[in-house]
């Protein structure tokens, strides 16, 4: 099924089938299209949309324990472990013990996943562009200071800035600021 397909076929069941269907259906099939909109401009660049997780995470906070790299990207350790494997042979990674710690493998970029945030970083901007355009930014802000709330709200999930660590993290991701800075945020259950 080609992208026009899918996407009148969504539009169809939202403004006629079911238009008054549950909100979370929506915002699902919303994050659907984006996530698969992402994928594509990914694929040009030979990276996966599971590898670009753990490459927004590195791009923060590089060397990571694989325990650790595991956790903020909110999957269990043998999938972290398979997507690093493939990261590895990729060049993207490297694995590497750290001197007086012969337990713990950290994963560390190399200078090609270093080199390609300035690369992924504007495609995963224009996806959000592309889905913002032609609305209002009030209508922006609304709809984000609604979704942020609602994950503060939804049976004790929250959302807290990076740095400290949350027990059962869902999901780590990073923001880059107006400024050029960038924050690690935590997704969690507690």
């Amino acid at each position: 099924m080609n992208d026009r397909h899918g996407t009148e076929r969504l539009l169809h069941h939202w403004r006629e089938v079911l238009p008054h269907d549950r909100l979370a259906h929506l915002i699902r099939d919303v994050a659907r299209m984006q996530m698969r909109a992402l994928q594509q401009r990914l694929a040009m660049h030979d990276v996966s949309f599971g590898h670009w997780t753990f490459l927004r995470i590195l791009w923060v906070t590089d060397g990571l324990t694989q325990r650790e790299l595991s956790e903020s990207a909110g999957v269990m350790e043998p999938t972290t472990f398979s997507a690093v494997k493939a990261m590895e042979a990729a060049g993207l990674i490297e694995r590497r013990q750290l001197a007086g710690n012969r337990k713990n493998v950290h994963v560390f970029l190399t200078d090609k996943g270093r080199a390609l945030e300035p690369v992924l970083v504007p495609l995963a901007e224009e996806v959000n562009a592309v889905s913002m355009k032609g609305m209002p930014p009030r209508t922006i802000d609304t709809v984000r200071k609604a979704l942020l709330g609602r994950t503060q709200d939804s049976k004790g999930v929250q959302i807290i800035k990076g740095g400290q660590k949350a027990p059962e993290v869902a999901i780590g991701f990073a923001m880059t600021l107006d400024d050029g800075s960038k924050e690690l945020w935590w997704m969690y259950k507690g």
